[in-house]
């Protein structure tokens, strides 16, 4: 297998055991371990997130590369900044309170070998409550390329946090885009750039969220997705029949009370 690197980031709000839980996931329960894990503290954290983080340098050792930022600056600048730092083209990223299923970086680096013309790969996730007591939905996405680029015109075609990328790729397309949320106007980016993305039909990874994860998406969250789909449709990729029906949607879907947003996200996901 070719090396790769695993890309988190941290800031002072998250669990220290969600971050535990999160490390032994993507290292001791792999079946293929990393050759590099980059760790960016955005931000000055709490002190049983830096004991945490210690305990995880003495394991690991050179293993784990820890990028300090002076000051908390947002998920997209600071992954930005954390793939400066990642040794490796293959890059896969994580999220520090979700858990990867055991084979995921086996499943992902056969295919990106097997596929050297996939720029991006992503799989399926399943969705849980907090404490993983639960299990909300199953987040299911096409495999293929050309069905990929349709789908991209409604909702991000790839899962983030299950994904794996080529640092190269992302580089050249000028890295995360500053907004928030950052990844879907990342892959409308590559697929106009003419790189290809894919999905296996394997669950990744499993992903907590919550109610809370759930009725937070407001305001801010749509001022973000509504840039993303301007600039879909100035650059072309959406019509603007498009642009004004998803907007609505999007809309109507943020602005909800928070118990609409439960209701839609467990039965229409």
């Amino acid at each position: 297998m070719v090396p790769f690197s695993v890309l988190l980031s941290i800031y002072f709000k998250e669990s220290p055991l969600f971050f535990s839980e999160a490390m032994t996931s993507i290292y001791e329960n792999q079946s293929l371990k990393p050759d590099q894990i980059v760790l960016v503290k955005d931000g000055p954290l709490t002190s049983r997130l830096e004991d945490e983080i210690n305990f995880w340098q003495e394991k690991l050792g050179e293993l784990l590369t820890i990028v300090c930022l002076p000051q908390n600056i947002g998920l997209a600048a600071a992954l930005n900044k954390g793939l400066l730092y990642c040794n490796y083209d293959l890059v896969a990223r994580m999220d520090t309170d979700d858990i990867s299923a055991p084979e995921r970086f086996r499943l992902q680096l056969e295919f990106m070998q097997n596929y050297p013309d996939v720029s991006v790969l992503s799989g399926y996730i399943e969705e849980w409550n907090i404490d993983f007591s639960s299990r909300v939905s199953i987040r299911l996405l096409p495999l293929m390329h050309k069905d990929i680029v349709s789908f991209a015109k409604v909702r991000s075609p790839i899962s983030h946090p299950a994904c794996i990328f080529r640092k190269s790729v992302i580089l050249e397309v000028g890295g995360y885009p500053d907004i928030y949320p950052e990844d879907h106007l990342l892959w409308i980016r590559i697929i106009q750039s003419g790189f290809k993305l894919a999905n296996i039909p394997n669950v990744l990874l499993k992903m907590r969220t919550g109610e809370d994860f759930i009725t937070r998406r407001g305001y801010f969250f749509l001022k973000g997705e509504l840039k993303s789909y301007i600039e879909m449709y100035n650059t072309g990729f959406i019509s603007f029949p498009q642009l004004l029906k998803t907007s609505l949607i999007r809309v109507f879907l943020r602005l909800s009370p928070g118990f609409v947003k439960v209701w839609l996200y467990k039965n229409f996901r």
